[in-house]
């Protein structure tokens, strides 16, 4: 059983900017697993921090708890137009992913929101609570225990769901479904149908390929994944979920890219590649687990 003062140990690292941020990524992953109001409070209160890699995170986390306590401070980072985009995207995507219909009408409302990455999101939330009205029910469980922005496509054939991932004349929504039941095909062909994503599209597409291509931990999309990287010319957020991509995939050949990225003038991407190399350590250590905020306490 933890208790409280385990709990609050755990979020004084959270919110202590002077920790190094794997650290604090760590902690964070820690009461996320933890769950409960206090955990969710302490992560509430991180927004406070500088870094919008982190705060991405906690938007992030605080989706995939589906606690509803979370709700009043998701919506007050999507209503922060000072939030940098990336933020309030993770927001809004949180809020669909909580699963309540009472923020419905906040959603759309944002689905209109002059940054695109937003309105996109706020949209792609609002068409995955208007699906789990229509069907009442939740999508089929994620073989990789995560609450996705979209349903995955009933769809089996790699190159037809390839085919709807890439057509930019397809509603966002359909691409999403078609990317998530391609993740949860896997094997290379899946695995090489989404890298051919990292080419096109909306950045906000593309930074959820790169996300879905570190779940499958295959390195058959190091290259795409490394070149996305690279590229100047790509979105920071886009950067930064290949970055994670590649720390989670975690052979050899991505170790020189994180590497080198990880004094990148992009602070997103820099401290993306750093948080990206405490992951790839983790991979390849013994540890037991990744979330290990309460074994550091008890050391």
């Amino acid at each position: 059983m933890v208790t409280e003062q385990e709990v609050e140990a755990v979020g004084r690292m959270l919110v202590d900017a002077a920790q190094p941020l794997p650290a604090r990524f760590r902690a964070l992953f820690t009461l996320r697993s933890l769950g409960g109001r206090a955990a969710v409070a302490w992560i509430s209160r991180a927004f406070a921090d500088s870094s919008a890699l982190l705060k991405h995170e906690l938007a992030y986390c605080l989706g995939q708890m589906r606690d509803e306590a979370a709700i009043p401070v998701l919506v007050r980072v999507l209503q922060d137009a000072g939030q940098e985009p990336m933020v309030r995207h993770e927001a809004g995507e949180a809020l669909g992913a909580i699963g309540n219909p009472e923020v419905l009408d906040i959603l759309r409302h944002y689905s209109e929101d002059p940054v695109v990455e937003v309105a996109e999101t706020c949209h792609l939330a609002v068409k995955r609570l208007e699906w789990l009205q229509e069907n009442k029910q939740e999508p089929s469980s994620s073989p990789y225990h995560s609450v996705d922005p979209a349903p995955p496509s009933e769809e089996t054939d790699v190159a037809k769901l390839r085919e709807t991932l890439l057509d930019e004349s397809c509603p966002l929504f359909d691409r999403y479904r078609a990317m998530f039941a391609l993740r949860n095909l896997g094997g290379q062909a899946a695995v090489l149908a989404l890298a051919d994503g990292l080419r096109g599209g909306s950045a906000l597409l593309r930074h959820e390929i790169g996300f879905v291509l570190g779940q499958l931990q295959d390195e058959a999309c190091v290259p795409q994944l490394t070149a996305a990287l690279r590229s100047r010319a790509e979105s920071p957020m886009v950067r930064h979920e290949c970055a994670e991509a590649l720390g989670a995939i975690a052979r050899p050949a991505c170790l020189e890219a994180l590497r080198a990225f990880a004094a990148d003038e992009e602070r997103v991407v820099r401290e993306s590649c750093q948080v990206a190399l405490d992951m790839y350590e983790y991979e390849n250590s013994a540890q037991f687990q990744y979330a290990d905020g309460l074994c550091k306490l008890q050391a």
